[in-house]
């Protein structure tokens, strides 16, 4: 449901480091398992027990029902599934082999395999979903124009210099570009799919 007027408007989203990403503003959610799992891509998780984040979540909820509805499958191609509360219980269950698989947002994969560099031994990914638009920064819409103009065009530049290149780097970022509401239409498609065929994740 879009709201008029909206409440917030879209300033900017994060362009990525790393050639997957294109140069734009998008990420992946990246299927992982166990290094030991047999598993080689998300078709041959049929069965197994699954992770998600939570129910309002793109990246670890919408998109994998969406991948489900393409692939003419519904819930029920999982064995078991749960609901962890965050990408980074996912990942913790995942790595302690308590669940076979889950659907992480790829920066914060990459954050945290950073952070926790022993997880990477134990993990691995076998596919990804996406890409998706990734997550904007927005603004009261209430603000005055001219501040938000200010705010987009300071956050624009941050790669231009020293300090802001060290604030993007920690989240994997190369730079913020604007964005508009449009280009998260795509995200907006996959919930319609999702929404007519019916489907959701329940929690056990």
């Amino acid at each position: 449901m879009r709201l008029d007027p909206p409440p917030v408007e879209l300033l900017v989203a994060p362009v990525l480091e790393g050639g997957r990403y294109d140069d734009r503003p998008i990420y992946f959610s990246d299927v992982i398992v166990r290094k030991d799992n047999l598993a080689l891509n998300f078709t041959d998780l049929r069965g197994s027990s699954w992770s998600f984040n939570e129910s309002g979540s793109h990246s670890g909820y919408n998109v994998v029902l969406y991948h489900l509805v393409e692939m003419g499958e519904s819930p029920r191609f999982f064995g078991r599934i749960i609901q962890a509360g965050s990408h980074q219980r996912s990942i913790r269950l995942v790595a302690r082999g308590e669940v076979d698989a889950s659907a992480i947002d790829s920066q914060v994969l990459a954050v945290e395999l950073r952070e926790h560099p022993r997880m990477r031994a134990s993990l691995r990914v076998i596919d990804s979903l996406g890409p998706s638009p990734i997550q904007p920064v927005v603004v009261a819409s209430r603000l005055p124009g001219r501040v938000k103009d200010e705010l987009r065009t300071a956050l624009a530049e941050m790669h231009n210099d020293a300090e802001g290149r060290r604030a993007l780097a920690w989240g994997f970022v190369k730079r913020l570009e604007a964005v508009v509401d449009a280009d998260y239409d795509p995200i907006r498609r996959m919930l319609e799919a999702v929404e007519r065929a019916g489907v959701g994740f329940g929690d056990g």
